[in-house]
């Protein structure tokens, strides 16, 4: 016997822990898999029988969606009997005794038809809403924009036109007045409160410049002070300037009174003279 032979096949065999030989496995190999058997069904819809090859692991929820087809109905508005009982859509078939050749009856749920339609609905709704809110968000950031220009122009002592001002904030107020219109529950509803707070938010923003823009800035009160005082100097001057001239005149007038000697001694001597004539 050959030695490789020997080798080869001592390796292609293990002993268990209770003493038994087997076939040595391999880790590293897929294990082998089993694949389910495939069943014939027969469902009637109606007065017409349909044959389906499915699975019988598979469930009867994966059977209604192969049923759309041929009936043209839609899955989730199926309802499937089976030993005259309806089966949920999450049921396996081999669970139920579904067996090969195994008789099914479908036929309309009007029930779950209904729930369906209210669902597209709240479906549809709720992507017009989230169209809509988009939209205002879009709408309210390139108003944001005219928002921020306004108050740099208004912080730096400049003006803007009050009608300008006005229509940013009537705009403002019409995304508000759309906001109000939607009514929507969880993550859409916490959206539209976010962009309604915003709104808010620039509104009282424009209301507080609007005021500033029309109160006189404090340069231009200034400017006026500066401007109204010196004319007003210049007026006191000019009023002062004859009084210097008369406090001069009347200095003038006192100096040459006290310089000059009186007129009365003057002339009291010269007319009446008084000599002593008994000397001589």
């Amino acid at each position: 016997m050959n030695e490789n032979s020997v080798t080869g096949a001592v390796n292609e065999w293990e002993v268990r822990p209770g003493g038994m030989l087997v076939q040595k496995r391999d880790p590293d190999a897929e294990p082998t898999r089993i694949l389910p058997p495939t069943i014939r069904v027969r469902v009637k819809y109606g007065s017409v029988y349909h044959e389906m090859n499915i699975s019988a692991q598979a469930t009867f929820g994966e059977l209604k969606k192969m049923l759309s087809g041929p009936t043209g109905l839609h899955h989730e508005d199926q309802k499937l009997m089976y030993k005259d009982k309806a089966r949920d859509s999450k049921s396996y078939l081999d669970v139920a005794g579904v067996k090969d050749r195994s008789k099914m009856v479908v036929m309309e749920d009007p029930l779950s038809q209904e729930r369906r339609f209210l669902e597209m609905r709240k479906n549809a709704k709720m992507e017009k809403a989230v169209k809509l809110i988009s939209d205002i968000s879009f709408e309210v950031d390139r108003l944001a924009g005219q928002v921020s220009a306004f108050e740099s122009v208004i912080s730096k002592g400049g003006k803007v036109a009050e009608k300008t001002l006005l229509n940013v904030i009537e705009l403002l107020m019409n995304q508000l007045l759309k906001l109000d219109g939607i009514t929507v529950d969880g993550d859409v509803k916490l959206q539209r409160k976010i962009q309604v707070d915003r709104i808010q938010q620039y509104v009282e923003t424009m209301d507080a410049l609007k005021l500033r823009n029309s109160t006189p800035s404090s340069n231009v009160e200034t400017n006026q002070t500066h401007g109204g005082t010196q004319p007003q100097s210049k007026r006191t001057a000019h009023k002062r300037q004859p009084s210097s001239n008369a406090v001069a005149s009347s200095e003038w007038e006192i100096f040459d009174s006290l310089a000059a000697p009186p007129s009365s001694t003057t002339t009291t001597n010269t007319t009446h003279p008084m000599f002593n004539w008994d000397l001589i």
